[in-house]
């Protein structure tokens, strides 16, 4: 495997692949696929691609077997760290029965892989697995029967040993002799049944992920790596607020530094590019001292946030109406009003955005770490009045990426300086201070929640609102949806959107209540939002599960056992019970000093179920808590690897531990004044609560997404279980020591 640092960017190398399996497919799951894949695995290329089709429906769109007896999956989603490579390579193994350690995997790469969006909404193991699977199966299929053709048995006498196809005499014959650097133009007809779960080998199995050995060792892996022949570097100063424009300028001086070879100015938007990383640092400094900007002030402030999202005009969306409920729920026995918040929350990436990019007459290649290459693709081809065809990018892994962060920006901004140097690798990453003040945050939310419960504390009404504001601003073909865009002379406009899908997104509870209703208000407020994990899943499930925690203590009821008894899914309940029983819950060693809190949600109402158990222990005379313990149980259905699935979960757990006990975005009149991890910080290693993940294995069940199950339960269970050992119930994130009512601890 090439080290990431050497990778060459000739047109040849890529073109010595020639080795193809072709099969027409015509499968409607292929369409949201993921698979996962390395870009030091296969050398990027500067031309114009070479492929037979770039559509979807063709098997040489996803799956190749090569002239060197290797199998290659091809997918347009981005592996982020969440596993997806040795997933769907443990499923696309299994089928064609070929090992995994000949099997590569190429990832979001606009010249190789499809088309696929964005890699978003943990869908990469459950959309792309189904498919490979498929797809893997049809092509198993039509190689054993060429096979069979070759020797005049039937395909059915025939086995496959790490592709090698052997009859019951002994001979073989591989794959690859069979192919012969051909294309199988067949048609995939979907009828063909992958393998029993009773027959897997691979999948289900905890199979080695080599990028974490990468990320142990601190070998190449990210974009941040990437070196380039005669590569420059470059630095953005982007204006110290929103909406603040550049009024003056002397480029003189930064010109004359040491290294600079240019200093780009077009509107606001200023950039110095230098031969060495730290010229360009240094002439970014003097830009910032010598720029002169006409600011315009953040009006609504952080004090004010709060009145200022409930009191949002216009009339709501009508997710779900029931006529009557408020009726309903004032007549029954048990009421109960509370509204709950949420504040902006950073990405807070480890690695600040990076991109890398080159010009070249006919192809602009960027190599990226965007979740989405097609999307920035097409919106870099808007930005700069290009041919899309014309615009490579290229998926590398970015350090820390849950979301909209800033790595699309900075994918559009080297695009815009590369223009300046034909022939030249531009390599931009921004500054922590850029990161943490421009990138897209998770967006502030309000909910004001009403319930009703008979005297045996049966659900009966459940009525809701909420209030958020865009959760998707991503580029999706425009180029105004780059920060630069609205920063050049002129400006590209940018017209907002985003709103409702995942604003709700898990706002509608499982729970048997006999009447639901959700009205959502779209709030437009004063900082930049868009995808942060989980979207409106996070904060809708911590002010549901605290509020149906609020509803239990009301009924004198026991949390756990409170829910499973308002809930018809037998998966669902499971979760609860095999929580229960792992926890030792109706045994469970109570003190002054120390609560428990639960929680449950099925992310999207549809995927993975998890329910988890958080332990906090008090220091009443420091007044502050301590978050000792987690442990959840997740159904996540067939387990593709146990170690992922964990690997996922438990760092869901560990993230939304920290949104919720620490995290929020600060901002003056004058702009984001959480610039560094002082002013923004996020839990810290010493504070890490030991973390135990259950996994109810499904084989019998399709593969559902998990990488974002647990956000929301962990923050309900964390406000449950503060409350638990104090009294005080904090409705307003992030659950800071400050916020407890310590007074009303006994």
């Amino acid at each position: 495997m090439e080290d990431l640092q050497n990778m060459n960017s000739s047109r040849r190398s890529f073109l010595k692949s020639t080795g193809h399996l072709l099969i027409g497919f015509n499968l409607l799951p292929l369409t949201f696929c993921q698979t996962k894949g390395a870009p030091s695995e296969i050398p990027p290329y500067t031309g114009v691609p070479l492929r037979p089709t770039i559509d979807n429906k063709l098997i040489d769109s996803w799956i190749r077997l090569d002239a060197e007896g290797h199998l290659t999956v091809l997918s347009g989603k981005q592996e982020l760290g969440q596993g997806i490579k040795i997933a769907l390579i443990q499923i696309a193994a299994e089928e064609l029965d070929i090992h995994p350690d000949r099997c590569h995997i190429i990832n979001s790469d606009t010249g190789q892989t499809p088309n696929e969006g964005f890699t978003a909404g943990s869908n990469s193991v459950e959309g792309s697995g189904s498919a490979i699977r498929q797809a893997a199966a049809e092509a198993k299929y039509h190689l054993l029967k060429m096979a069979a053709q070759k020797w005049n048995v039937s395909p059915e006498s025939l086995r496959v040993e790490d592709g090698v196809v052997v009859t019951n005499s002994g001979e073989k014959v591989s794959y690859w002799e069979l192919l012969e650097g051909k294309f199988i133009e067949e048609r995939i007809s979907g009828d063909i049944k992958p393998k029993k779960p009773e027959d897997y080998r691979y999948v289900g199995k905890p199979l080695h992920r080599d990028d974490i050995r990468k990320l142990v060792t601190g070998e190449s892996h990210f974009v941040h790596d990437l070196k380039m022949p005669g590569m420059v570097h470059a630095r953005v100063l982007h204006p110290p607020s929103y909406d603040a424009t550049l009024e003056s300028i002397d480029l003189n001086q930064v010109e004359a530094l040491p290294g600079v070879l240019k200093v780009i100015r077009n509107g606001s938007f200023l950039a110095v590019v230098a031969e060495r990383e730290y010229q360009a640092v240094k002439a970014r400094e003097m830009l910032k001292e010598l720029a002169v900007w006409d600011k315009s002030p953040i009006t609504t402030l952080p004090d004010q946030l709060v009145d200022n999202v409930l009191n949002t005009s216009g009339n709501p969306d009508e997710v779900e109406v029931s006529p009557g409920i408020a009726e309903l729920i004032s007549k029954s026995a048990i009421r109960h009003q509370a509204d709950y918040f949420r504040p902006y929350h950073m990405h807070a990436s480890m690695g600040p955005s990076c991109a890398v990019a080159l010009w070249e007459p006919n192809l602009l290649t960027v190599w990226s770490a965007t979740q989405g290459v097609y999307p920035v693709r097409d919106s870099i081809a808007d930005l700069l009045t290009l041919d899309k065809e014309k615009v490579r990018c290229v998926g590398v892994p970015g350090s820390g990426c849950y979301g909209h962060n800033g790595a699309d920006d900075v994918s559009g901004e080297v695009a815009i300086i590369a223009k300046e140097f034909p022939g030249k690798h531009v390599r931009l990453q921004w500054m922590r201070e850029d990161e943490n003040k421009w990138e897209p945050y998770g967006t502030t939310m309000a909910f004001r929640l009403s319930g009703g419960l008979d005297s045996d504390g049966k659900l009966l009404g459940w009525d809701s609102i909420v209030w958020s504001d865009s959760h998707s601003t991503r580029p999706n073909g425009s180029g105004g949806s780059f920060i630069a865009a609205r920063t050049l002379d002129p400006p590209v406009e940018f017209r907002k959107g985003g709103w409702s899908g995942g604003s709700h997104r898990n706002g509608i509870p499982e729970y048997s209540f006999e009447a639901k209703q959700l009205h959502l208000f779209n709030y437009d407020g004063p900082l930049r939002t868009s995808s942060l994990r989980g979207l409106g899943a996070y904060a809708n499930t911590f002010a549901m599960e605290a509020f149906m925690d609020e509803l239990a203590h009301k009924a004198g009821k026991d949390p756990i056992d409170f829910r499973i008894k308002n809930l018809e899914d037998p998966r669902a309940r499971a979760v609860l019970e095999e929580l229960a029983q792992k926890t030792n819950w109706k045994n469970r060693s109570k003190s002054a000093n120390n609560g428990f809190g639960v929680a449950y949600a099925r992310y999207k109402n549809a995927t993975s179920y998890f329910a988890v158990l958080a332990e906090v222990e008090i220091d009443k005379a420091a007044k502050s808590y301590k978050l000792k313990k987690l442990t959840g149980v997740i159904d996540s259905g067939l387990t593709i690897n146990p170690d992922g699935l964990k690997n996922q979960t438990e760092g869901g757990m560990i993230q939304s531990a920290s949104w919720t006990m620490l995290e929020e975005v600060q901002f003056d009149e004058d702009g984001i004044t959480s610039v560094d991890w002082n002013t923004y910080p996020i839990l810290r290693m010493k504070y890490v609560p030991e973390v135990e993940v259950h996994i109810i294995d499904r084989p019998e069940t399709k593969p559902m997404g998990a990488g974002e199950a647990a956000m929301g339960p962990v923050a309900a269970a964390i406000a449950n279980a503060v409350f638990n050992a104090t009294g005080s119930r904090v409705r307003n994130l992030p659950i800071k020591p400050e916020k407890i009512d310590w007074e009303s601890v006994n």
